[in-house]
């Protein structure tokens, strides 16, 4: 403690002991946390009860891997597919650029095409970025594509270091700053992929690594992202539990102890233990600026931090959505749907066909009475789907004629009315399932073919 200066922190305005330097700790046998990661057990969460600040960056925003992450689970999208939703990303991302960066495979022609082809629409937002494998083979297509900040996979666990790379921390950590160093001598800006960072030693491995790479960067004036990736999920948000697992704790490591500027910090989460949204919630608390998304939430095993998620993760923690037009959300659902042939689950939030649906008597009475009784928010506004009611054995005429009205989106003189004969038409099949038995809801499908049946009986075109 005596050898550490005493200055003054830029943050609080308090006097600080300076911090320890973390120096590489070169082991001989690899520390894989059994204690908290027992392969034969559900992993644990440990609390050290070491609590650290809240510290949310001026300015946040949301990057996207869509066309990378997003990729590695299903089929691959073809090139127009990727304009289009590329497209989709321009339009959703407002005039501020709240999707910043949009993240790219480049391995195939076809990913290639659909590069250049983005880059053709000359968008600001989202940016153009890649992501290679730690090598100079991988590197040589980022330059060539002449794309201006590319990913790299640097994985920082001793799962991966020994087992799957067969090299030591120091082999590995020297095999990496060469990497970099071949991006920043051409002037391209390096993004490092903290890989599976939620089982790594964070003060023996991966804090020294970013010190490395802080002095490389500042030798070339070229700053180095940090994306801090929860590859398996195992990050949670509890205060004061302990590392590797504190997502709040492994924020703060890299903000303070590694002097991992706040907008140089992007956290990049799983969903394999349902904690992708609020670990990236977590992430902007504590003190990085980006949190990077996929598109509905696809990508590996069980997925990665839905960006739709972040969307109004973000208007509530701002009070804003700056500018960002969300119902470009529904039209990119729908597209999945339609154009991709992807079926997106019906009870997923903000975009499934059933989010805002209501099946419950009591809620249904509620939402025929006021809406905002049992409606989230005005989902006609933000994304274009007005909340429906599901039609039951204690629908009456009215509400299966707030169903028709809602699913066709009939306006003024253009809606149905309780008195039109389909709606008698209907009214009566609906009592008859419901006098043989039924107790549940009726489907949309099973609905929609009545109504077909009754248009035909009826002589009736709806919205005519």
């Amino acid at each position: 403690m005596d050898n550490r200066n005493v200055v003054m922190n830029p943050h609080d305005n308090l006097l600080t002991l300076e911090e320890h330097f973390y120096a590489l700790q070169d082991v001989k046998e690899p520390n894989v946390f059994r204690n908290l990661f027992p392969y034969e057990e559900v992993p644990k969460i440990v609390f050290n009860h070491r609590v650290v600040p809240p510290n949310m960056p001026e300015e946040i925003w949301i990057t996207d891997t869509t066309f990378r992450d997003g990729q590695q689970s299903r089929a691959p999208y073809s090139t127009e597919q990727i304009v289009t939703l590329f497209d989709y990303m321009h339009r959703l991302s407002g005039p501020k650029g709240i999707i910043r960066q949009s993240e790219f495979f480049l391995y195939s022609e076809k990913d290639r095409n659909a590069v250049y082809k983005c880059m053709e629409r000359g968008y600001e937002f989202p940016e153009i970025t890649s992501w290679i494998r730690a090598n100079k083979k991988d590197f040589e297509l980022v330059r060539e594509m002449g794309i201006k900040e590319t990913g790299i996979l640097v994985s920082c666990s001793d799962y991966h270091i020994f087992y799957k790379m067969k090299m030591t921390r120091k082999q590995a950590m020297e095999h990496y700053l060469s990497v970099v160093r071949e991006c920043l001598e051409t002037g391209v800006r390096p993004r490092c992929h903290l890989e599976d960072i939620t089982r790594s030693d964070i003060y023996g491995f991966v804090i020294p690594f970013c010190l490395e790479l802080q002095k490389l960067g500042e030798s070339y004036g070229i700053p180095i992202k940090i994306r801090a990736c929860d590859t398996m999920g195992y990050g949670v948000n509890f205060t004061g539990a302990a590392i590797p697992r504190s997502v709040p704790g492994i924020i703060y490591g890299l903000n303070v102890h590694a002097g991992v500027p706040s907008n140089m910090i992007e956290w990049h989460g799983h969903n394999d233990f349902y904690k992708a949204v609020v670990n990236s919630s977590t992430a902007w608390l504590y003190g990085a600026s980006a949190v990077n998304c996929s598109l509905f939430g696809i990508g590996e095993r069980t997925g990665n931090t839905p960006l739709e998620a972040m969307v109004f993760e973000y208007a509530q923690l701002r009070g804003t959505l700056d500018g960002m037009d969300t119902t470009v959300i529904t039209e990119m659902a729908e597209y999945y749907e339609k154009e991709i042939g992807y079926k997106l689950p019906s009870r997923t939030p903000f975009v499934g066909k059933n989010f805002n649906v209501t099946r419950a008597g009591i809620h249904a009475d509620g939402l025929l009475k006021n809406e905002e009784i049992y409606n989230i928010f005005d989902t006609e506004k933000f994304l274009n789907r007005p909340v429906m009611v599901a039609v039951s054995n204690t629908s009456g005429l009215a509400g299966i004629a707030h169903w028709i009205n809602t699913y066709f989106r009939l306006k003024g003189d253009k809606c149905v009315t309780k008195s039109d004969p389909l709606i008698h038409y209907v009214k009566e099949w609906v009592d008859k399932e419901y006098e043989s038995g039924r107790v549940t809801s009726l489907t949309d499908e099973e609905l929609l073919k009545v109504i077909d049946e009754g248009c035909k009986a009826c002589n009736y075109t709806i919205g005519a």
